[in-house]
């Protein structure tokens, strides 16, 4: 039997016995499944404990520091085009690598109590190869713009909004450095090189493990500069509930090292009459798990950012970490960021403590000396 030619708009959903798969059904097949997704209970640590089971000598070894860098490197699978991580040997301090205590990974861990990637709830655009903003139908651009006249309803940016819709220009540059970013999802028609996916497509700038003089591991640029607006990586780690957070929060600070990330950006307290009354849901803990991330160091005079970033997930109480340089970075400068978020409105704060005669360190070990050595440095940090 011959199979007869029909007009797209009127495919059926078999033809020749074989069934007709378009990208419409495809879609709207996976939003009723769920998205495959880590959980915090099935961290790999055999690399870790074999590891620590072997002599200090070996540990301090340029063999294990390859190992370290094999194990960087084959996290990095869903990021192929990214420039290999090193760890620097800068005759600092006597590690040779970072302590085996964590799993390298560039993804997020589930805790127990979070919920699943929120797929059904995800708008996506139609757009026809690379989105067109201007084109009034793009809803990932309507969804960006609606999120940014909040921002302009709170008086938090200006009126005006120059260029594209999108936070980032032609190039993957991020343009505003205020606002949560919406990229477009896996459900969107648009192609892969759409330029409002660039925390999704990986890193494009190299990156480097180093020991510092006084702060431990740091991590620096490589031997380019690294333009404002440049995304250099999510800040991964474990997705817990506030409640875990806090509980592992206090034994952190008796430690006095802790990796915590609360998820509380501004625009979360939008919906609230009174914004202190908000409490965030969710932390992202890179003690066990992270990336290169989890050893960028405080500065009261920052280069780099975090912003909340929605890619595959409709929550906006989830968003990604992304990291991105708030200025242009030169070739081998430490890469910094604010531990306190605002540093202004934290200068301010402990002024105005300073004015009237408050403690400003709290009795755990966490809460230490600041050695960013800016000169603008407010003198205390978490560490």
């Amino acid at each position: 039997m011959s199979c007869a030619i029909i007009p797209r708009p009127f495919l059926p959903k078999y033809l020749c016995g074989y069934r007709i798969i378009t990208w419409a059904s495809y879609v709207a097949e996976q939003r009723e499944r769920q998205l495959e997704y880590r959980l915090s209970r099935n961290l790999p640590h055999s690399l870790q404990d074999h590891m620590n089971t072997l002599p200090a000598s070996f540990r301090d070894s340029d063999i294990a520091r390859r190992i370290f860098e094999a194990h960087i490197q084959e996290a990095m699978i869903n990021e192929p085009r990214a420039p290999p991580i090193e760890i620097f040997d800068n005759d600092i301090g006597d590690e040779v690598t970072p302590r085996w205590e964590f799993h390298y990974t560039n993804e997020m861990w589930y805790g127990e109590s979070v919920p699943p990637p929120d797929i059904k709830r995800l708008e996506s655009c139609k757009c026809i190869g690379k989105c067109d903003p201007k084109s009034g139908k793009c809803a990932c651009a309507r969804r960006q713009l609606k999120w940014v006249q909040r921002y302009i309803d709170a008086d938090i940016i200006p009126s005006t909004w120059p260029g594209s819709p999108f936070v980032y220009d032609s190039k993957g540059v991020l343009q505003r450095l205020e606002c949560p970013i919406f990229e477009c999802n896996r459900f969107c028609d648009c192609d892969d090189d759409c330029p409002n996916r660039v925390v999704q497509n990986g890193r494009k700038w190299p990156v480097h493990i180093v020991r510092t003089e006084h702060k431990g591991w740091g991590v620096s640029a490589g031997n380019k500069k690294i333009p404002k607006g440049s995304y250099l990586g999510i800040y991964a780690g474990e997705l817990l509930t506030e409640q875990e957070g806090e509980e592992r929060g206090r034994y952190y600070d008796l430690y006095g090292r802790t990796y915590l990330f609360s998820i509380d950006f501004h625009h979360l307290k939008f919906d609230m009459e009174d914004p202190e009354d908000w409490e965030n849901l969710y932390v992202v803990d890179a003690y066990h798990a992270g990336n290169f991330s989890r050893f960028l160091n405080h500065s009261c005079d920052p280069n780099c950012k975090i912003f909340a970033c929605y890619i595959d997930d409709a929550d906006v109480d989830k968003p990604l970490l992304a990291v991105f340089t708030t200025r242009d970075v030169e070739p081998w400068e430490e890469l910094c960021f604010s531990y306190y978020g605002d540093i202004d409105e934290k200068r301010e704060e402990i002024e105005k403590a300073r004015e009237g005669g408050q403690e400003l360190v709290r009795g755990h070990a966490v809460y230490a000396q600041c050695r960013c050595e800016a000169s603008n440095c407010i003198g205390r940090l978490f560490s």
